[in-house]
């Protein structure tokens, strides 16, 4: 079947808002089709390429970031944060594990959420499920529940500014090594996280001096000042994603100018339906959830729509499985993919698949868990002799208190201290600093032939 962008509106959707005026969302499609595009074709090719490192083992993907971007929260700082805590995980993974890191947030665009049912029930009263600030409001009442296609300028546009900034931080010197002192958040201040970064901050101090003694400084060398940092989020409306579609001028390609990154969700990943058919046709690298449900046979099916040609980076596989259910499912879809000797990136989402509600009343996650779960990825993939190439989470540079656990141990009865989210729980600073360590001892057993 030949593609085009709008190919995929003969294809069933599902989780589609259902707005009361389609002419109204078509009029917006319309003036965000004649925006200029958010990112460039080139970038996004450029973390095409960094991808097939990554799927051959020569490098590790770091994706992580919001579960649900809102419009009452953005601020720069808030930004400046989480890309602070990306770069500080980044740097105990390279440094500690001795591997370039592709980082890659779930920022400037994730703003729209899969629901597991289309209507929400408070005290009798039934409204339309939140489905992300892109789509409604939050508020449980009938006005903010009204799907709304303003809401997609609205996000379009904060996305713009979100990607101003963080490409303002990645190039303008809040990445250079050198200052990577002043990068510690003040809530994380005297924690053993803290406490274990600041010796790898000052072992690389040393590092760099030496560096500088023999001439290589961040002024002479861009990679000690500078770094790349890539945008990513759910495709989980094709229409907003078809309006940013732009052609290449250099290639004649289609891609996705939303984003540099985008994933299909396991709700919406049916082979014939509408997100499939949408990605299949656009250049940019391509995530796909895996979860319980979904069968070998049909993942290898998948990856022959999404990748025909087999080109190394374009697949990234982001398994969500459960700390109890991992050793179940994912090495037979390992398996499977061996098999067809496909190329692939294997990431893992150690969040969704161990979300629990507390006694509290509290969607939380805990982090016992969510390390467990990331412990056996890593141990699957050693054992079968594949890459565990990355990991996809949900996290925030503010100080939350919404996963239990980890080294600061926040318990249930700490989840109403500072409960933010929109949605989904998100590990903090010190609990993402603190997974950053683990990770690094992670990849080094894992180069060294060991298993923790």
């Amino acid at each position: 079947m030949t593609w085009t962008p709008d190919s995929w509106r003969s294809k069933p959707a599902k989780q589609q808002p259902s707005y009361p005026d389609p002419d109204s969302v078509a009029q917006v499609e319309k003036e965000l089709a004649g925006s200029p595009p958010l990112v460039f074709a080139g970038e996004a090719r450029r973390l095409r390429r960094q991808l097939r490192d990554v799927a051959k083992g020569e490098a590790f993907l770091l994706q992580g970031g919001d579960c649900a971007e809102s419009f009452a929260e953005f601020h720069v700082d808030t930004i400046r944060d989480t890309f602070k805590v990306m770069l500080q995980m980044s740097v105990v993974l390279t440094y500690g594990a001795s591997l370039p890191v592709v980082k890659v947030g779930r920022m400037a665009g994730q703003f729209a959420k899969p629901r597991s049912s289309d209507v929400e029930t408070q005290d009798g009263v039934d409204l339309p499920s939140y489905r992300g600030d892109i789509i409604n409001g939050i508020a449980f009442d009938a006005e903010a529940r009204v799907p709304d296609p303003e809401r997609l300028l609205r996000a379009y546009n904060q996305s713009a500014l979100t990607l101003n900034l963080l490409r303002a931080f990645a190039q303008g010197g809040m990445a250079n090594l050198e200052q990577v002192h002043r990068w510690n958040l003040e809530f994380v201040d005297d924690t053993p996280q803290s406490e274990r970064y600041e010796e790898l901050a000052n072992e690389l101090d040393e590092t760099l001096a030496f560096m500088r003694a023999i001439g290589l400084t961040p002024e002479t060398v861009h990679q000690l000042r500078e770094t790349d940092f890539y945008t990513s989020h759910e495709a989980l409306l094709p229409g907003y994603e078809q309006a940013l579609t732009r052609v290449d001028s250099l290639t004649g390609d289609y891609y996705a100018c939303s984003a540099h990154m985008l994933w299909i969700g396991d709700r919406t990943r049916q082979p014939d339906g509408a997100h499939v058919e949408f990605l299949r046709g656009v250049e940019n690298p391509i995530g796909l959830k895996c979860g319980p449900s979904l069968d070998p046979d049909e993942l290898v099916r998948l990856i022959s729509i999404l990748d025909p040609e087999n080109d190394p980076g374009r697949i990234t596989l982001i398994t969500r499985h459960g700390a109890d259910n991992v050793a179940d499912h994912l090495p037979g879809l390992i398996e499977a993919v061996e098999r067809e000797g496909l190329d692939v990136v294997w990431s893992v989402d150690p969040m969704h698949g161990n979300t629990m509600v507390s006694a509290t009343g509290y969607k939380t996650r805990p982090f016992e868990r969510i390390v467990r779960e990331v412990q056996q990825f890593f141990e699957i993939h050693q054992a079968m002799g594949t890459h565990a190439g990355g990991v996809h989470f949900e996290m925030t540079g503010q100080n939350v208190t919404e996963c239990t656990g980890g080294a600061v141990r926040i318990e249930e009865k700490n989840l109403a201290d500072r409960y933010h989210t929109h949605c989904d729980p998100r590990l903090n600073a010190s609990q993402s600093l603190e997974f950053a360590f683990i990770l690094a001892d992670l990849l080094k057993q894992t180069r060294n032939g060991t298993s923790g």
